[in-house]
C-alpha cells in the first residue's frame, strides 16, 4: 500500500495551503497537477474543481470535501475516513458501500468491475464471443 506523500510540486502546495481558488485558476490555464497518493488530511477543499484529476491513493482523512463534484475524478485507492462529504458527487462506478466503508473505517475505495451478464440470447452470446475480433471485410496488408 502506498504511503501518503507530501509532494514538492506547486499545485499540491496550493492545496496544502487551502488556496483552492488559485489552484482552480492554474488548472484552468492548463497547469498539470500530480496529486496521486497525496496527503490531503484535514484540509478544507471546498470549491475544488476536481474534474479530470487523478487523485487515486489520496488520503482525505477529516478533510472538508463538501460540495465537490468528483464525478470525473479518479479516486481508486483513496481514503475519506471521517471526511465531511455532504453534497459530494462521487463517480457512478464507485459503489455506495465502498464510500461508506471508507468514511467509517478508512478503507481505500475500490471501483466496481464491469461484469458482462451472460444471457441465453444467441446474438448477445455471439457478440461477446466476437469481442476484439476484426471485421472479416477489412483488407489485410
Amino acid at each position: 500500500m502506498a504511503v501518503p506523500e507530501f509532494k514538492a510540486n506547486n499545485m499540491y502546495q496550493l492545496l496544502r495551503e487551502e488556496r483552492v481558488e488559485e489552484f482552480n485558476d492554474l488548472l484552468e490555464q492548463g497547469h498539470e497537477a500530480d496529486l496521486t497518493n497525496c496527503d490531503l488530511r484535514g484540509l478544507d477543499l471546498r470549491g475544488l474543481n476536481a474534474d479530470g484529476l487523478d487523485m487515486s491513493g489520496c488520503y482525505f482523512r477529516q478533510a472538508n470535501l463538501r460540495g465537490i463534484d468528483f464525478s470525473f475524478t479518479r479516486l481508486d485507492g483513496a481514503s475519506i475516513n471521517a471526511a465531511k462529504v455532504s453534497g459530494v458527487l462521487f463517480p457512478d462506478d464507485l459503489a455506495a458501500e465502498e464510500i461508506l466503508l471508507s468514511i467509517t473505517h478508512g478503507t481505500r475505495m475500490r471501483y466496481q468491475k464491469s461484469i458482462i451478464v451472460r444471457q441465453k440470447s444467441k446474438p448477445k452470446a455471439e457478440a461477446i464471443a466476437n469481442l476484439g475480433k476484426t471485421d472479416e471485410t477489412e483488407t489485410k496488408e
